[in-house]
């Protein structure tokens, strides 16, 4: 009764910004959905952050190599590695 009582209590701010990306990739359950809409629709907070999220996606979609300078692709390529160390 534990699963059931948790996907029907309603969504943290923490909990959404850890679905997000799942969200966006329309990986989620039609239930994890309707509560992340639900979530979004009454947090201001959330729906701006989850703007910001689609805004961030839309520009560095546009991003090419040759627009960063040598030190930005070396963080970059610093971060992704610490990231993926961390798997």
């Amino acid at each position: 009764m534990i699963v059931s009582t948790l996907s029907r209590r309603k969504l943290t701010c923490r909990e959404l910004v850890e679905l997000v990306t799942e969200y966006l990739d329309g990986g989620l359950s039609r239930r994890e959905r309707a509560r992340f809409k639900a979530h979004i629709d009454a947090c201001g907070n959330c729906t701006r952050y989850l703007q910001q999220f689609r805004e961030t996606i839309r520009l560095t979609g546009t991003l090419r190599e040759s627009d960063l300078s040598v030190e930005a692709a070396a963080t970059l390529l610093a971060q992704f590695e610490v990231w993926r160390a961390g798997d």
